[in-house]
């Protein structure tokens, strides 16, 4: 990053462009690939809506059934 452009930009801007340049590669990958993980994410936050509704109340063989139930 440019000094003179850093010097005018707030510390934790600095520390997200550094981590962004420390994964060049893997951002590129990320724009310019077709693909992406959105459908595995949505199924993931699904299942840990399920898991913090039943936390305590139940256990794992209901927590199963739910998850195959609406899947």
């Amino acid at each position: 990053m440019d000094r003179s452009r850093a010097l005018h930009q707030p510390a934790s801007l600095q520390r997200f462009a550094r981590h962004l340049e420390r994964d060049l590669d893997a951002v590129t990958a990320s724009l310019s690939q077709p693909w992406n993980s959105g459908v595995v994410e949505g199924h993931v936050n699904r299942i840990e809506m399920l898991k913090r509704q039943m936390f305590g109340r139940a256990g794992f063989e209901l927590l199963r059934k739910r998850v195959l139930l609406y899947s």
